[in-house]
């Protein structure tokens, strides 16, 4: 139940998420964690009645309720619209044109509803000469010149998995634009489109390089910059048993530490000065042969508690164990499975995991009630395989 549970800042809210993956079910999953109501419309195909009452294992999914329709039916759509007229917002992220062919497009969303908030999760955005076309993450960052400046100096570009594409430029981005929609809607605004495309989040997500391109502070070549792994001191170090520090001294006070804390440089090595990017090379063969000298545990023992700016770099198991991040309740438990808590906080209208991933389908009757259909009604649609 989650009667009890806080409301979270989005309570009240209704969202329609037409099942899609990656960066349209994570705005979901955003949004739901900041407690609104979020539906997820799952293909009906893909409804199995034998799993309910057990977590889906997509912790993207997390927080939902399911309802199994096919859309390719009248029944289904009119199950969809049904839905929609209640609603404050709508996710799809299928490719342009498809939700318009299937009959609930934004036209015909907006007419049962004209306050709804209708988001939209493509890569290459709903116009322009890609649009029509299918793509992933790589491309979109390939596209907007981030790939380009990922990756060593002199090597390829490195894919920095989908977190910058899928999650950072696409799924945030849509959930800030349905967010900002509902609050023009919730001031006297009508509803609206928000076309979320990934090279556009990612775009903005790279502003600063630009700016300090335009400063003459960033170089086009890749891996040899301050913040891209080129400077020394801003850089990852293999240690004594294979694993990694994550090195951030930027500023000249925290190298100063750094510095201070390790009794660098390690003899016979020169303390060169650092702010001439002619020394680099040298300075990290100097930091590459001191951390060596000790595990990476045995550096994290001395730098971490200070104001060095060095990490140990965890892994996927490690990370949740983190004293600082134990302590945060940055991973709570939920139903067996350790998973990233809701972020941000809110001091009045706290965050809670309200919901385990549904299975397909698992809430068809529960909502159908909601929004007016009787039994007899969900049976036939049932029976017509409009909804499962």
């Amino acid at each position: 139940m989650t009667e009890d549970l806080p409301a979270g800042p989005l309570a009240g809210v209704r969202v329609i998420e037409l099942a899609g993956i990656g960066p349209g079910p994570f705005a979901a999953m955003m949004l739901a964690d900041l407690g609104a109501d979020v539906v997820r419309v799952d293909r009906a195909t893909d409804v199995d009645p034998a799993s309910f009452g057990t977590p889906h294992p997509d912790l993207l999914n997390r927080g939902r309720r399911s309802v199994g329709v096919d859309l390719k039916s009248p029944g289904g759509r009119e199950v969809v619209l049904a839905l929609v007229a209640g609603a404050d917002a709508l996710i799809e992220g299928f490719r342009p044109g498809v939700t318009e062919r299937l009959g609930v497009g934004p036209a015909d969303c907006l007419a049962v509803n004209p306050r709804l908030v209708y988001g939209r999760m493509t890569g290459w955005g709903q116009d322009g000469p890609a649009a029509p076309y299918a793509g992933h993450d790589i491309g979109y960052l390939a596209l907007t010149g981030a790939l380009h400046g990922i990756g060593r100096a002199d090597e390829r570009p490195v894919p920095p998995m989908n977190l910058l594409g899928d999650f950072g430029g696409g799924g945030m981005m849509l959930a800030l634009g349905l967010v900002s929609a509902l609050y023009a809607v919730r001031g006297g605004a009508r509803g609206q489109v928000v076309d979320a495309a990934i090279v556009d989040g990612v775009a903005v997500l790279s502003t600063q390089i630009h700016a300090l391109r335009r400063l003459g502070m960033w170089q086009d070549a890749r891996g040899v910059n301050l913040l891209d792994g080129g400077a020394p001191f801003y850089d990852t170090y293999e240690c004594a048993d294979g694993r990694y520090l994550a090195v951030g001294a930027l500023e000249p006070r925290f190298y100063d530490e750094l510095v201070r804390r390790t009794g660098f440089p390690p003899h016979p090595d020169e303390a060169l000065d650092r702010t001439d990017p002619a020394n680099w090379p040298a300075l990290r063969r100097s930091w590459a042969r001191l951390f060596r000298t000790r595990t990476r545990d045995e550096w994290t023992a001395l730098l971490a508690s200070s104001d060095a700016c060095v990490a140990p770099v965890l892994d996927w198991r490690e990370a949740p164990e983190h004293p600082h991040l134990a302590s945060r309740g940055t991973f709570v438990e939920r139903d067996g499975v350790t998973q990233p808590a809701p972020a941000p906080r809110f001091s009045g209208t706290p965050t809670t995991l309200r919901r385990p991933p549904p299975h397909p389908g698992e809430h068809t009757d529960e909502l159908l009630a909601e929004v007016g259909f009787d039994p007899d009604r969900v049976a036939g649609l049932r029976d017509a395989g409009a909804v499962a």
